[in-house]
Formats: structure tokens, C-alpha cells, sequence
């Protein structure tokens, strides 16, 4: 069955996108207000669009019809910190979607802390193997309270254990256990059914050889 966007409803659109674009990693935000409040939630409309310059997207939707506090804090102070999420964490993070009252630490109510960040105002959660110091590169006003934050990443965390060269920058990426989004309400995938399938070589490939004594 094909799908004309244009003819769907947004709510039906994102069924169909959340549905087949998976796993999506989780971009756990850590953002501060203009007046120094913390706030915490995941997002999964997230990803790495640029290595050179640095660039992560996350787009991040209204509620209620008014922009969520995430959006009202990058926009006011243009920083934020995507925290990773490992599968230890999982409650967690769910417990940080809760719809909370602005002023309200959700980090403080689902027990975690923070670390100051090197380069931005806002902490990371200290409890976070991996974490991204972010400052706003571009926002894009996709609808009404609905925007796509284009960043640049300024710093990044990673625990110690999970660097096997730092020479070379070398990552244990299964170490971090992280978690992925999947499809519908919630469910996850764990990042742990790996296999490995190397680039070829075509220089090796008969399809594309050359034919010889021609």
C-alpha cells in the first residue's frame, strides 16, 4: 500500500514513520531556563546529521498545543546536553517524560544527579555513559510550537570505561548498553544484537572488474 503525506493526517504520519524508522536512538535533554531551572525529557526524533561540523538534529513537538519546556529553553538560551541512554536507565528516563510543572526537577524526582558540563550552562545526568554539550546551530520552525533544532556539539562525556584507545578514539559501543525506540507506545530495542558486515571491495568484485584481453 502506498501513503500520500500530503492527504494523511499529522498524527497518522507520525504512526507511520515512528513505525518504520527504527531503532531511533534516544536523545535524553538536560536544558536550563533563563532563570536557572532544570529540566529533563526524552526525545526520539533524534540523530547525527553532520560529523564535520558537528551536527545533531532533534526535533521536538508542542503540548497542549503550547511549546514544551525544551523548546522554551533551547530557545531562550540557545544550549543544551543530550544524555544517552543506557538499558539501567530505563525507568528513569520514562519517569522524566512525565508531564511536570516547569519549575518542577524532574532529574531530583526520578533520583539522579548531575555533573556540571564543560563548555554549556546546562549539567549532564551524571549517571549517563555518554553525553553531548550542545549549542544551537539553527531552528527550524516546522508548524505552530512544533520546531527542529539543528546543533552544534561543543563537548562530549564519555565514561571512562568505555574508551578502549584514546589515542585513536576507539569506543566500546556495546559496553554503553544503550537503548533504542521502537515502534508504537512504549516500546524499546536493546543495541545489543550486533553482527558485523564489512564494506567490499570493489576492486574485488567480478561485477565491476574489468574484462581482461579486450
Amino acid at each position: 500500500m502506498n501513503f500520500d503525506f500530503s492527504q494523511l493526517a499529522a498524527a497518522d504520519a507520525f504512526k507511520l514513520l515512528s513505525s518504520v524508522v527504527v531503532p531511533r536512538p534516544i536523545a535524553w535533554v538536560v536544558s536550563q531556563s533563563a532563570t536557572g531551572d532544570i529540566n529533563a525529557a526524552p526525545f526520539s526524533f533524534f540523530n547525527v546529521v553532520s560529523s564535520d561540523p558537528p551536527i545533531v538534529a532533534l526535533g521536538i513537538g508542542p503540548r497542549g498545543g503550547q511549546l514544551k519546556d525544551t523548546s522554551r529553553n533551547i530557545l531562550d538560551t540557545r544550549e543544551f546536553v543530550i544524555n544517552l541512554v543506557s538499558a539501567e536507565l530505563a525507568e528513569q528516563m520514562n519517569r522524566t517524560s512525565l508531564d511536570y510543572h516547569a519549575d518542577v526537577n524532574e532529574l531530583v524526582r526520578a533520583g539522579l544527579t548531575t555533573e556540571p558540563s564543560k563548555t554549556v550552562a546546562p549539567p549532564r545526568i551524571a549517571q549517563s555513559p555518554a553525553a553531548l554539550e550542545c549549542k544551537v546551530w539553527q531552528v527550524i520552525e516546522a508548524a505552530p510550537q512544533r520546531v527542529i533544532v539543528l546543533a552544534r556539539v561543543v563537548g562530549m562525556y564519555l565514561r571512562d570505561d568505555a574508551l578502549l584507545n584514546r589515542d585513536r578514539f576507539y569506543v566500546d559501543t556495546p559496553a554503553l548498553r544503550l537503548l533504542g525506540r521502537m515502534h508504537g507506545a512504549g516500546w524499546y530495542a536493546h543495541t545489543s544484537d550486533l553482527f558485523q558486515m564489512l564494506v567490499p571491495d570493489a576492486a574485488n568484485d567480478p561485477a565491476v572488474r574489468p574484462a581482461q584481453g579486450h
